[in-house]
C-alpha cells in the first residue's frame, strides 16, 4: 500500500472541482449486494483519522444490524494496526489505489466514506460504481453539483445513499421533531441554533486546507447549526442573509473562522445561526406559540441535555454513531425510513452555497433554491 500524500488530496479535490469523476469500475459491472435474513451488513471504513478510530470503529462493535468489516487506508501502518486490533484480513484491506477491487468483496456491503471534504465525491461514487452501499460523512461534497453527481451515481448502480448525520438518530433529535411535527407549543415562530469550537491545532491540519475543505466553520460545524434551525422548525428556509467574521487571520489564512446567518421560513417563521472555530458554542432553541423548548447541549457526541417550558427532556444516552449505523442497516434489511437520505445532504449544500454568496454580496437576502421533496428524511 502506499501513503496518499496531501498534494494528492489536492490533485484529487482538483479533478472533481471540474466536473471529472475518476472510477476503475464502469456502472456495467456494479452489483448491488444481496441479502439474507438475519445477516449483519459489513461496512468498510475509507479513511481512518480520528473520526473513524475513536467513533465509528468502537461503535460498530455495538451494532446490531452491522459491523466492521474492511478498511482503506494509505498508511500501511495503520492498517496494521487496524487488523491486529479488529481482526480484519488482508483480503478485505484496500488502498485508494486499489480501492475499486472491493466490487468484488462480498464481505462488504456499505462503504462508508471519512475522508477529507475533496474526496467525498470520488470515493462515494466509486463506492457506488462498485456496487455497495454508501454512507458520505458530512459535508457530502465541495459543492451543490457534485452531490448531484453522488446521488446520481447511487441511483444509476442501484445502491443505497445515507449522510453521516449522526444527530438524525438521536433520541433528543427525534424528540424535537416529534414536539414540532405535533405542534406540542404550537407552531415554532422563531429557531436560534450554535455550533462551535475553538482550534489552535496544527495550522496545516486539512480543516484549514480550502482545497481539501472546501471552507471552515460552515462546512464544518455550520452544517449542524443549519440542520438543526431546520429541524428545530420543521422547515426549509426559503432565503438567507450571512456575515463572516475574522479575528485571526494569520491562523485562518484560507478558510471562514466565524459565520452566522439569519434565516426566514414559509409562514413567517424566522432564525438565526453561528459557527465558528474561534469560539465555543452547542445549543437549539426554539420560541414558540404556547411555550418554548431547547437542547443544551445539542450536537456534541452525548450525551445531550433538554428542556422545554413544561420540564426536561431526558433520554438514556447511546452511541449516536451505533444508532446512525444500525438506521442505515435497517434501511437496507427492512425497507426502514433513510433518516438522512443524500437529499438531505444536498439541501444543506445548496444552503452552504446561498450563505457564502450572501457574505460575498455584502450580506444581502438570497434566496434559497430548493428541489420539491428535498426535505427530512425518515
Amino acid at each position: 500500500m502506499t501513503r496518499i500524500s496531501r498534494r494528492k488530496f489536492s490533485v484529487l479535490a482538483g479533478s472533481l472541482a471540474g466536473g471529472i469523476l475518476v472510477s476503475g469500475v464502469p456502472l456495467a459491472l456494479a452489483r448491488a449486494p444481496s441479502f439474507q435474513e438475519g445477516k449483519k451488513l459489513g461496512v468498510a471504513l475509507v479513511g481512518l483519522g480520528s473520526y473513524s478510530t475513536y467513533q465509528l470503529a468502537p461503535a460498530l462493535q455495538k451494532t446490531k444490524y452491522c459491523h466492521l468489516a474492511g478498511i482503506v487506508t494509505g498508511t500501511p501502518a495503520k492498517a496494521d494496526k487496524w487488523m491486529r486490533q479488529y481482526g480484519i484480513t488482508q483480503d478485505h484491506v484496500y488502498n485508494y489505489e486499489n480501492f475499486d477491487q472491493i466490487a468484488s468483496d462480498d464481505a462488504i456491503d456499505i462503504v462508508y466514506v471519512v475522508l477529507p471534504n475533496s474526496m467525498h465525491a470520488e470515493f462515494s461514487i466509486r463506492a457506488a460504481r462498485a456496487g455497495k452501499h454508501v454512507i458520505c460523512e458530512k459535508p457530502m461534497a465541495l459543492n451543490v453539483a457534485e452531490c448531484d453527481a453522488i446521488i446520481e451515481a447511487c441511483k444509476s448502480a442501484g445502491v443505497r445513499l445515507g449522510m453521516g448525520y449522526r444527530l438524525q438518530s438521536e433520541p433528543y433529535t427525534r424528540e424535537v421533531k416529534r414536539l414540532v411535527r405535533e405542534k406540542t407549543f404550537g407552531e415554532v415562530r422563531f429557531v436560534s441554533a450554535a455550533a462551535a469550537y475553538i482550534s489552535r491545532g496544527n495550522p496545516n491540519q486539512w480543516r484549514l486546507n480550502k482545497a481539501l475543505s472546501g471552507g471552515g466553520a460552515l462546512m464544518n460545524m455550520g452544517v449542524y447549526s443549519i440542520q438543526s434551525c431546520i429541524y428545530g422548525c420543521g422547515k426549509n428556509p426559503v432565503s438567507v442573509s450571512a456575515q463572516e467574521f475574522s479575528t485571526r487571520p494569520a491562523y485562518f489564512k484560507q478558510t471562514d473562522e466565524t459565520i452566522t446567518a439569519q434565516f426566514t421560513f414559509p409562514g413567517g417563521t424566522v432564525g438565526q445561526m453561528m459557527t465558528s472555530h474561534n469560539a465555543s458554542a452547542n445549543r437549539l432553541y426554539a420560541s414558540c406559540d404556547r411555550g418554548w423548548f431547547e437542547l443544551k447541549p445539542a450536537n456534541n457526541y452525548g450525551p445531550l441535555s433538554g428542556r422545554s417550558s413544561e420540564g426536561p427532556i431526558a433520554f438514556p444516552h447511546d452511541s449516536q454513531q451505533k444508532l446512525q449505523m444500525d438506521d442505515f442497516a435497517r434501511h437496507i434489511l427492512e425497507g426502514a425510513p433513510n433518516r438522512a437520505p443524500g437529499e438531505m445532504g444536498r439541501r444543506d449544500m445548496v444552503i452552504v452555497e446561498a450563505i457564502y454568496r450572501s457574505i460575498r454580496e455584502g450580506g444581502r437576502s438570497i434566496p434559497v433554491e430548493l428541489s420539491v421533496g428535498y426535505g427530512f428524511g425518515g
